[in-house]
């Protein structure tokens, strides 16, 4: 790294300052702004200069007297090689201009703006079309869809009764085969290893993008950038892109508002359709130059050492290891009964169930955030599906099929969860409804999806999207039929030999679903937690309820509108600094980066 980009990075001298004395230095010009237009380049080439790792590179362009000049940022040039070519050359001199890199890099974005959203947009569709969420269904899947809803209808109609017993059948197999996979998780003792951080080098650290979309976020902004400011990188190698709407003048107004660093750059995305965090995410990665890349929410708080254990991680492993994933904690769990089932079944998910199928390398699904990845894997794989409105779920069997891996880390980030009903079911139902999409891309050639995969993770797909799925439609109305059934038992005094069969297999389902949510929660909680296990038991049959009304509620959305991002709004944490796992920063001694 160039010593002016570090002097520019520890701030002991303004780029501003660096430029104007250099020109003086070198007896060349300097410019303060460049209109987009006036460049020499193609919107194309832009985007590759942004992305360049030796910085950005010297540009023609065209000054006000329609004479051509050549524009660079002298932060990353060799100073000694520049200055023996301009004694070499004399005549060059007045032709050269020294311009601020925020100032040329800005200029490259708006030439190169039209080409990275139609590459945010039709990246993926185009390069591999089979993977893309923009159709919901396959001609081959509407076919069987409707095939199965009108042999299913035609059934009901001829044979109800061995139609029910038929289904079910199906259900409790589908609820069976989700216990199961619960019960083996939980019988696990997988815990991610912490790695060790010390003895890092500063010259061996790559350059990290640290990706945030924002969308409708402006009163958490202070929150972020404060978490952000905590991460343990050397600032030269450092580069948070903050990506916002271009509509969204809130959260733009709020960013402005703060005394931003060097490092942190505001990505400002064209406003087009569909408004989701994946597109935000694909427009923005053409424009970073970091060798890893991290994605964080606007509510997040990684734990300062987050940045060097996923580093460590990847050095540790080869180059079939695509991304990390850092556990997710719920600081809030007492906010609300929502929150803390959340946080319950947060526990389970991150410190059970993704560790325990990373020690096995099988398929992944992401969280949606707290992802680190190598950019050359993520951007052989496509990076994400701006139509999947759960770009991680996606992503992380879309890397395992095409060969790559995916590990755990242990550093935490901690976030809130919703505490309002209408916020919670909005953000569920989102969830839901990328899943089946999901699910409904990777299995539109069932048989080559084995095949990439393998039999074990092929299972393991079916299991955590339409197993779960099917268990969460069913519970509500499974629950309706065991109280119908009740009611009529008590009215009646007796209830018809067949559905008396049926109710009794409802109950068992329901009582199986209940046990393996409890079981798997229970292995996820701190001893010290697991005498308060009523808390949860009380509570489940609700939260299954209301996961269950999600279910329905995103099968119907995929209908209506398939590609609609619910946004979920966040507010700030009151004690965010009290917070313990966001706090771990005793691991290592805090360097002077």
């Amino acid at each position: 790294m160039p010593l002016q980009a570090e002097l520019i990075a520890s701030r002991a001298v303004s780029e501003e300052a660096l430029v104007r004395a250099l020109a003086e230095l070198m007896e060349v010009q300097t410019v303060s702004s460049i209109r987009a237009e006036r460049l020499m380049v193609t919107g194309e080439q832009c985007l590759q200069a942004i992305g360049r790792k030796a910085g950005l590179p010297v540009v023609t362009g065209m000054d006000d007297s329609g004479r051509y000049v050549f524009l660079l940022a002298p932060r990353h040039l060799d100073l000694d090689a520049f200055a023996k070519y301009l004694a070499d050359h004399p005549e060059q001199r007045s032709r050269v201009c020294f311009v601020q890199s925020h100032a040329l890099r800005q200029a490259f974005e708006q030439r190169g703006r039209k080409d990275a959203i139609r590459k945010a947009l039709a990246g993926l569709k185009e390069a591999l079309p089979v993977y893309s969420a923009s159709t919901v269904l396959s001609g081959r899947q509407g076919v069987l869809l409707g095939a199965a809803l009108a042999g299913g209808i035609a059934c009901a109609a001829n044979w109800p009764g061995h139609t029910l017993i038929a289904i079910h059948i199906i259900v409790s197999l589908v609820c069976f085969c989700c216990v199961v996979f619960k019960l083996l998780t939980a019988s696990s003792s997988d815990v991610t290893p912490e790695i060790p951080l010390n003895g890092f080098k500063a010259d061996e650290m790559p350059v990290y993008t640290v990706m945030v979309a924002l969308y409708r976020e402006a009163d958490v902004v202070p929150q972020l950038m404060t978490s952000l400011s905590r991460l343990v990188w050397p600032r030269s190698k450092l580069e948070i892109k903050l990506v916002c709407e271009r509509d969204d003048h809130e959260t733009l107004a709020a960013i402005r508002a703060l005394e931003l660093r060097d490092h942190v750059q505001v990505i400002e995305v064209p406003v087009s359709l569909p408004r989701t965090k994946p597109k935000a995410l694909s427009y923005a990665l053409p424009l970073s130059t970091g060798e890893l890349i991290a994605v964080f929410d606007a509510e997040d708080r990684p734990n300062p050492y987050q940045l060097l254990e996923a580093w460590r991680a990847f050095r540790k492993g080869d180059d079939t290891l695509a991304c990390v994933q850092a556990p997710l904690v719920i600081t809030n769990g007492r906010g609300s009964w929502l929150a803390r089932m959340f946080a319950f079944e947060y526990s389970a998910l991150f410190g059970v169930v993704l560790p325990w199928l990373a020690k096995r390398q099988l398929v992944l699904p992401l969280g949606g955030t707290s992802n680190h990845f190598r950019r050359a894997a993520l951007e052989d794989v496509g990076a994400w599906d701006p139509y999947n409105v759960t770009e991680d779920a996606d992503l992380g069997i879309r890397l395992y099929r095409m060969g790559y891996n995916i590990g755990t880390i242990s550093s935490p980030t901690c976030e809130d969860a919703p505490t309002e009903l209408a916020i919670w079911l909005r953000q569920r139902t989102r969830w839901f409804k990328g899943w089946i999409q999901t699910w409904l891309v990777h299995m539109r050639h069932p048989v080559r999806l084995f095949r990439d995969v393998g039999a074990r993770s092929f299972f393991v797909i079916q299991i955590l999207v339409p197993c779960a799925l099917t268990a969460a439609l069913s519970n509500v109305l499974m629950f309706i039929a065991v109280l119908g059934g009740a009611l009529w038992l008590a009215v009646t005094g007796t209830v018809p030999e067949i559905y008396e069969t049926l109710l009794l297999l409802d109950v068992a389902n329901i009582a199986l679903g209940y046990a393996g949510f409890l079981v798997i929660g229970w292995r996820s909680l701190p001893v010290k937690d697991r005498a308060r296990l009523w808390r949860y038991v009380v509570m489940t049959p609700f939260y299954w309820l209301l996961l269950s009304i999600a279910a329905w509620r995103a099968v119907w959305q995929l209908y209506r509108c398939p590609h609609y991002w619910e946004k979920t709004p966040h507010a700030p944490r009151k004690r965010a600094a009290g917070d313990a796992a966001s706090q771990q920063s005793t691991r290592v001694p805090q360097p002077g980066l």
